[in-house]
């Protein structure tokens, strides 16, 4: 998320406004929910993970331990359950 100064976009009216309430703060306005995204829309973030599950679930496959593929791929042993859980 990228941060823009309420003076360069806002009419001063508006930013006093504000600064009645939030003094110097930062705070995040929320899209129209009409025009929100889904969460790794605009990055690879989404489909990466949904790669690291399937070798998560393949290795698993293969006879890796839990623990072993916690160690692997830096989760914990909960996480590789609920990932191996997750995909049947």
């Amino acid at each position: 998320m990228s941060y823009r100064r309420a003076e360069e976009i806002l009419p001063m009216e508006i930013v006093e406004l504000i600064q009645q309430y939030v003094d110097g703060e930062s705070i995040y306005i929320p899209r129209k929910s009409g025009k929100r995204l889904e969460w790794g829309t605009k990055t690879q973030t989404r489909r990466e993970m949904y790669l690291r599950d399937q070798r998560i679930c393949m290795d698993y496959s293969a006879g890796q331990s839990v623990n072993e593929l916690a160690g692997k791929y830096y989760l914990s042993a909960k996480s590789i359950q609920r990932i191996i859980r997750n995909s049947k």
